[in-house]
């Protein structure tokens, strides 16, 4: 990779790492007496070196406009879960055939896999419960249910709310 891009991903990254904390930082602070305000931005400082080392910048970045623009749908699908999992509890003549299904994903391993996977554990019925090199492992409760497409549809989804980078299965934003 070229040295200009991979400064220009951590610059980025530091600079909105160690504003977003500062922010934390001037919220949970009862004061904003500037020697306050200057403990703070050490510490903001402080935070967002680990930060970089614990969790490098990763090529690729979440579009928070769509991903907000999705929030309607990933709400709705937890209310949907919410529903499926009292019916079964009051329903027990309900027919369910609990197991795993591996679900490969265009994801690579790290941050955008696994923001994936928490987002698709308010789909009903499924929870993510681990991790291979080409995808994940979720426990249904019905496996003859058509899991893995209904989890290829909101990868297809979640895939439009990310700009790509390395590795990303997700297409170039191509309209700004």
């Amino acid at each position: 990779m070229p040295r200009p891009v991979r400064d220009r991903r951590w610059i980025v990254a530091a600079i909105s790492r160690a504003a977003c904390l500062f922010a934390i930082w001037i919220v949970l602070m009862p004061s904003a007496k500037p020697v306050d305000l200057l403990f703070g931005a050490m510490a903001a400082v402080l935070a967002t070196a680990v930060s970089l080392r614990l969790l490098e910048p990763q090529s690729g970045h979440l579009r928070f406009a769509a991903l907000l623009a999705l929030a309607p749908h990933f709400l709705w699908q937890s209310v949907l879960a919410g529903l499926d999992v009292a019916r079964r509890a009051f329903d027990p003549r309900l027919p369910l055939e609990p197991g795993f299904v591996e679900c490969p994903v265009e994801f690579p391993p790290g941050f955008t896999r696994n923001t994936f996977a928490a987002i698709t554990s308010l789909l009903p019925g499924s929870v993510p419960c681990g991790e291979t090199r080409d995808g994940l492992t979720y426990h249904c409760l019905d496996v003859r249910l058509p899991n893995v497409e209904q989890l290829k549809r909101e990868e297809r989804l979640f895939a439009r709310a990310l700009i790509a980078g390395d590795g990303h299965a997700a297409q170039e934003d191509t309209d700004g």
